[in-house]
């Protein structure tokens, strides 16, 4: 018999409503003003409790004893089977036992509330006393895996990880121990103080089981997030993310964030399949948010919902920027260029992979260009109007960086080099404005890949329209229009090479004799690809010729002379060196004879 005197279910009655619903108006010089007032009556269960069980065994817990802290296992470990020893759950003594216990998990949970941990610790431990006279059964399961629920929250939040998995993890194996062997939907605490008309339905009680379960399943995976198991940590986060959903019990912003959150685990680990479809669930689900704290303002509850869904639009261009990376070393060749036949081999296997595997889900397009980038193109663009350059210039940046990678990534797989020209050229107007907004002196470092990735990707520029006219023209000879284009692509690129350069200067403008490690390797390349580019310039005047020359034999010596003083810089540029040791040995033969030219011509 559950029942308990009715002044007795009146008074917790009020404890809860006081804990869980007029707490939330508590102002805030006297935040726990309600939880005070729950406590005082959660004694007075206590103390009714006893006074109505009189002389059913000795008192437990209530005295101030310090805090207890587990040693080895915790207190559950102290017996071989919590199943096969002690009072029934359903005998009079397993239920008293039950119900102290449970006043005694609502008071620690109370103290914890209050920031008082020590004294709810003390109480969470009384509770596992009381329980230790009993077996888990259907009237005391819920108990039994809440209070260890509990105090794995408390442990966590100490930075004890290991007593913390402890508790959790012995919660985990009594509700799978007790589904095997009973699976009847268990009394919930609250049914200890509750008159016989307001029980429970069976449907009700088993989804409050299943609830703390879930609580057990989120708290492990922070724990074993927190102890480097990273893939236990993903599976348990997983399965938790399962069970809101399920139950329908949880917060659609807060769950949306979570999935994408380990959509990005996924992504790390090469399993797109996993990764796709966290994020497709954290889009639907982001899309039932209209909750932010009630005392927000609409203008905040709107801000907030924004930046939230940016964020989650983000982890998509990571997903579409991180898979066309990773096909993208699977299919190039020796020189960097698509292997149409390696690109053949690995979509029958795939294929057959989707066929085995992913039966009736729809795989991410691996192959495409263009058709990949327009299905994420929206929520790319969310993600970026939210985060503009006021208040988020770095996210701003990043996000712009990742835009452009997308663009290099998907140019490798197109064919048609005009289009493929055209992706540059999306990138050059992405970063180009940024970069010469940026102020020089607080964004420096950002402001150098910038420089950088708009050298390399003019230079890009250049080889595809040298290799498009080429292709088109029936001779060797190329026409003003194109040699103007190429003109103005390899001096872009030059310029921004240069511009890196000069950052590296001092106030003075001189540049450093000795590179820094972080700088060494991109300097150097800076140097050997102005040093091409001044080379590859064309023009018609001789005179600009030689000084084009002159400039393109300026840098390769630099490089050639800097690694000879610095003979361990040679192994960061092994290439370059070799390279602009034969131009160095080559130029002047070409500046000679053109130099004889101009003189014989005068």
């Amino acid at each position: 018999d559950l029942n308990v005197p009715l002044a007795i279910c009146d008074k917790f009655t009020n404890a809860q409503n006081l804990t869980e619903i007029e707490s939330r108006n508590d102002k805030e010089n006297d935040p726990f003003r309600s939880k005070y007032k729950a406590r005082e009556l959660l004694r007075e269960i206590y103390c009714s409790l006893k006074n109505f069980e009189a002389g059913e065994g000795e008192e437990e817990g209530g005295g101030e004893s310090g805090e207890q802290r587990p040693t080895e296992q915790p207190v559950d470990g102290q017996r071989e089977d919590l199943f096969g020893q002690g009072f029934s759950g359903d005998s009079p003594a397993g239920l008293r036992a039950a119900r102290l216990g449970a006043v005694e998990y609502y008071l620690g949970v109370n103290h914890v509330d209050t920031e008082e941990l020590s004294a709810g610790q003390e109480h969470l431990m009384n509770c596992m006393k009381l329980l230790e006279r009993c077996r888990v059964s259907s009237p005391n399961v819920s108990l039994f895996i809440q209070v260890r629920n509990q105090l794995g929250i408390l442990w966590a939040g100490r930075d004890e990880t290991e007593t913390a998995q402890g508790f959790l993890e012995t919660a985990e194996s009594i509700y799978q121990r007790y589904m095997k062997e009973d699976g009847s939907p268990p009394t919930d605490m609250t049914e200890y103080f509750a008159a016989e008309e307001n029980l429970l339905t069976h449907q009700e009680r088993i989804k409050r089981f299943e609830l703390a379960y879930t609580h057990t399943m989120y708290y492990l995976a922070q724990v074993y997030k927190n102890l480097g198991q990273t893939e236990r940590a993903a599976t348990y986060c997983h399965t938790t993310l399962q069970r809101q959903l399920q139950l329908n019990q949880f917060t659609p912003m807060e769950w949306a964030l979570n999935a994408a959150t380990l959509s990005q685990y996924y992504i790390t680990k090469g399993r797109y399949m996993e990764g796709r479809h966290c994020l497709s669930a954290a889009t639907v689900i982001s899309d039932l948010a209209g909750e932010v704290p009630s005392e927000a303002t609409e203008s905040e509850r709107r801000e907030h919902l924004r930046q939230k869904r940016a964020e989650i639009a983000r982890c998509w261009i990571k997903y579409c920027l991180n898979l066309l990376q990773d096909a993208k070393k699977q299919l190039e060749d020796n020189i960097g260029e698509l292997d149409t036949d390696r690109q053949e081999e690995l979509k029958r296997a795939r294929r057959r992979e989707e066929e085995e595997e992913e039966k009736g889900r729809k795989s991410a397009l691996l192959f495409g260009s263009e058709d990949t980038f327009d299905s994420i193109a929206s929520i790319e663009e969310k993600a970026k109007d939210y985060f503009q350059m006021d208040g988020y210039v770095t996210d701003h940046i990043e996000i712009l960086q990742d835009h452009s990678a997308l663009f290099r990534s998907l140019a490798f797989f197109e064919e048609d080099l005009e289009r493929r020209c055209k992706m540059h050229k999306r990138r050059v107007d992405m970063l180009e404005p940024i970069c010469n907004d940026l102020n020089a002196q607080y964004y420096l470092m950002i402001r150098r890949q910038l420089m950088f990735e708009l050298a390399e990707t003019y230079n890009e520029m250049m080889d595809l329209k040298l290799a498009l006219a080429n292709r088109q023209a029936d001779t060797q000879s190329l026409d003003n229009h194109t040699i103007k284009k190429f003109n103005h692509l390899c001096s872009a690129s030059a310029k921004y090479f240069q511009m890196f350069l000069d950052s590296l200067c001092s106030p003075e403008g001189k540049f450093p004799e000795r590179l820094e490690e972080e700088v060494l390797r991109p300097a150097l390349v800076a140097r050997f690809r102005v040093a091409r580019l001044h080379s590859r310039l064309i023009s018609t005047s001789p005179t600009v010729q030689l000084d084009n020359l002159n400039k393109s034999l300026e840098n390769y010596k630099y490089v050639v002379q800097y690694c000879e003083a610095n003979p361990e810089a040679g192994a960061a540029v092994e290439t370059e060196l070799e390279l602009s040791k034969e131009m160095v040995g080559l130029l002047p033969l070409k500046i000679n004879r053109l130099n004889a030219r101009m003189d014989s011509n005068n």
